[in-house]
């Protein structure tokens, strides 16, 4: 499996975000010494797409049929592609506050910690639908690293879309979300007229 070996924040820099968006609290002293060259069409393009996949963790293949699927669906096709993104199954255990970031909440999907409808789901990428039940299994309910993450993330907003229930460990979708309740700071647009081509 392709890893990304960069170190986060160093990333974050170069693409102009605040690392708050990946569930990080660090914030970088260091400034990104830029030449004040002003960036092409394509170039910033590039930099919403990559933005994109360094939030949500997707690498290049999987984030093109992603946009394959977008085009196909109903509506405009930048809403669509963040709705996909937003409904993957670590995304929604990252929204829901049961991992501090989207790499942990990935991690706890690999590791077969999570039940979708009652049934047991290791695939990161699995697409939540409106009325789908998330919950952590039974057996690790109880173990302290979901207290001390429950800890952490207690003050974090869960979206309208998602309702939580962290005492339990338990989550429901209620909604697909609309593009306004996505909190992310990508210009979709851009990524399809990248595409586009």
């Amino acid at each position: 499996m392709a890893v990304n070996r960069v170190p986060v924040l160093k990333r974050c820099r170069s693409l102009g975000m605040d690392p708050v968006y990946l569930g990080i609290d660090k914030k970088s002293n260091r400034q990104l010494k830029r030449a004040n060259r002003k960036m092409s069409e394509y170039g910033l393009q590039l930099r919403e797409k990559q933005k994109a996949k360094f939030i949500y963790g997707v690498l290049e293949k999987p984030f093109r049929n992603y946009y394959k699927k977008a085009k196909q669906m109903k509506g405009m096709t930048g809403e669509n592609l963040m709705v996909l993104l937003e409904t993957r199954l670590d995304n929604v255990i990252f929204r829901l506050g049961f991992a501090r970031t989207r790499r942990e909440a990935r991690q706890i999907v690999d590791h077969k910690h999570v039940l979708v409808n009652g049934k047991q789901v290791n695939i990161p990428s699995y697409l939540v639908k409106a009325g789908d039940t998330v919950e952590i299994k039974e057996k690790h309910k109880s173990s302290p690293r979901y207290k001390e993450i429950t800890e952490v993330t207690g003050g974090r907003m869960v979206p309208e879309w998602l309702e939580a229930d962290a005492e339990n460990l338990k989550g429901t979708v209620k909604e697909l979300p609309a593009r306004t309740a996505i909190d992310v700071p990508v210009d979709e647009m851009l990524i399809v007229e990248l595409y586009s081509k």
